[in-house]
């Protein structure tokens, strides 16, 4: 087996660290991913739509959405009473198609050992 290229990575600090950790850690909570995906699926979606789409509660729709907006990974705006939120950083779309397709590719290849198809 060929020896592994070594990446050359830019310096990070260490508070550079810290607010990347921060970031993973707001997409560590399920109802957030249920959130994302629902707004991946749907495009802009009201509240009421989120919840339908996420089977839950108005409140904690709107804590979670507020905690996604202020990370920079969804926006929202005002239509009269009505607040349309959307994915405002497509990065993250990216990154959890990229998340799932690994854990795809893992989950199958654990099958495969089992002696599964």
């Amino acid at each position: 087996m060929p020896a592994a290229r070594k990446k050359t990575l830019p310096p990070v600090s260490d508070e550079a660290l810290a607010l990347i950790a921060s970031w993973f850690r707001t997409l560590a909570e399920p109802s957030r991913l249920k959130i994302l995906r629902a707004l991946e699926e749907g495009g802009e979606l009201n509240i009421t739509e989120l919840v339908a789409a996420t089977s839950l509660t108005q409140a904690n729709v709107s804590r979670h959405v507020q905690s996604l907006v202020d990370a920079g990974m969804v926006g929202r705006r005002k239509e009269g009473l009505t607040v349309i939120c959307f994915i405002a950083d497509p990065g993250i779309t990216d990154l959890c198609d990229n998340v799932c397709n690994n854990l795809m590719k893992r989950l199958s290849h654990q099958v495969k050992k089992l002696g599964g198809s």
